[in-house]
């Protein structure tokens, strides 16, 4: 935006107006300002620490979803202006949204990837009430107990994740009567993926031979690597988070252990950096560039011309939630965050580049959608740095309700705040 000094301004708005009552006096609609100014939207996402990885995916999803929006002509007309911050944490996260809406005015905030962050601008995004499009936080909780009559869910939540990926192992016999050895991520996001895991294997008739909490920071995983192999598990499941999945993996791999493993909670960028036979095992994932869909091959191929290499599933969840936000206001024509809520949860449909278009459910806000697992290839059959994995077919089944995976009332209720 051009910075001119103050009396220049006042001598352009002036002479703006001026012009706008000519053209109406000569029977030409005047132009109102407010509608020719730039529609401001907020992106906050870690771009540094563990999570920094996703978080420049997250980046350049959102940057061609602008881009796009832009080239097709706006949001009602009007282009949209992107103001972008790193996270970095909850506090930081909680200040830099205040300062989003109090300072830089914007229609709405997309992004974050923390849970922990997810929730501290999720409280400033009730208190103001702008609209929070959360596209990388997993916890139930910001689905139930801390639910947000602002705050809708882009991204799956872990129970969707835990079910995704449950009915695969269900599948291959790793659950009924099976112990599983479990490491998870110390902080907002593992805790609540560990409960969700262990009331999926107490309905299914698993049970855990141990669960521990890791640090954020842990880099070194031999102690717990030499856990499991006195414990003998039947199956190593990893709730961990960002880079550590990796790196818990490759050290797994170095120790030689037999054990199958799989996990809960998975981004591909994080797969593509470790590369071929450095990953192995059974995990969900919420979109991968592999499915082939018109528009998510579309959404590939702008990616992939823009940037090089292609999407991730994070790339994918800000670019459609900041894409499913114009789309509201282009259907709505506002950007009133109070209306685009009450529209959105009357079933609203929009395109997920899946099979099924999808819809942001009534009482919790969760974007109902269709989920994908993986399988990780020997390092003999992968072509490229990307190809390293075979996904299924979507979960749930096309003759399935999209809500089969998805937590219930009973399992993770919300009372809406008004």
């Amino acid at each position: 935006m051009e910075h001119l000094p103050v009396s220049r301004r006042r001598r352009s708005l002036l002479q703006g107006a001026g012009a706008a009552t000519a053209l109406a006096t000569l029977g030409f609609p005047a132009i109102v300002r407010s509608q020719s100014e730039a529609i401001r939207i907020g992106h906050l996402t870690p771009r540094t620490g563990f999570l920094g990885p996703l978080g420049e995916y997250a980046v350049m999803g959102v940057n061609l979803a602008v881009d796009e929006i832009n080239g097709g002509g706006g949001a009602m007309g009007r282009k949209i202006e992107l103001i972008a911050e790193d996270s970095v944490n909850p506090q930081t996260a909680s200040t830099k949204a205040e300062r989003l809406i109090e300072r830089d005015k914007v229609a709405a905030i997309v992004g974050e990837i923390s849970s922990a962050s997810g929730l501290a601008i999720a409280q400033v995004a009730q208190r103001n009430r702008t609209l929070f499009f959360n596209t990388g936080c997993n916890s139930d909780e910001l689905r139930g107990k801390s639910c947000n009559r602002y705050m809708f869910h882009t991204e799956a939540a872990n129970s969707m994740y835990v079910n995704a990926c449950g009915q695969a192992l269900l599948r291959d016999g790793m659950v009924k009567g099976r112990k599983w050895y479990s490491l998870t991520a110390d902080y907002a996001f593992g805790h609540d993926l560990l409960r969700v895991a262990k009331r999926f294997m107490t309905a299914n008739g698993g049970e855990f031979a141990a669960d521990e909490l890791v640090a954020t920071d842990t880099t070194d995983f031999s102690p717990y690597l030499l856990k499991i192999r006195n414990a003998k598990p039947d199956l190593v499941v990893s709730n961990l988070a960002g880079n550590q999945i990796t790196m818990f993996l490759k050290q797994y791999i170095e120790f030689g252990l037999p054990f199958p493993v799989a996990g809960f909670g998975f981004d591909t960028a994080l797969a593509w950096g470790a590369g071929k036979g450095n990953v192995i095992g059974t995990w969900p994932l919420v979109w991968s560039h592999e499915v082939k869909t018109p528009s998510a091959q579309k959404f590939t191929d702008a990616f992939t011309k823009k940037y090089g290499w292609p999407p991730d599933n994070q790339a994918w969840g800000d670019y459609l939630s900041t894409k499913h936000l114009a789309q509201a206001m282009n259907e709505l024509k506002t950007t009133d965050s109070t209306k685009i809520a009450e529209h959105l949860e009357k079933g609203a449909k929009f395109d997920l580049l899946k099979t099924r278009e999808g819809y942001y459910r009534a009482w919790d806000h969760q974007l109902m959608q269709e989920m994908y697992t993986i399988r990780f290839k020997p390092a003999a059959e992968v072509k490229d740095k990307w190809d390293l994995f075979t996904i299924s077919a979507p979960v749930p089944a096309a003759n399935q309700s999209l809500e089969v995976i998805a937590p219930t009332k009973e399992d993770n209720n919300c009372t809406m705040p008004a």
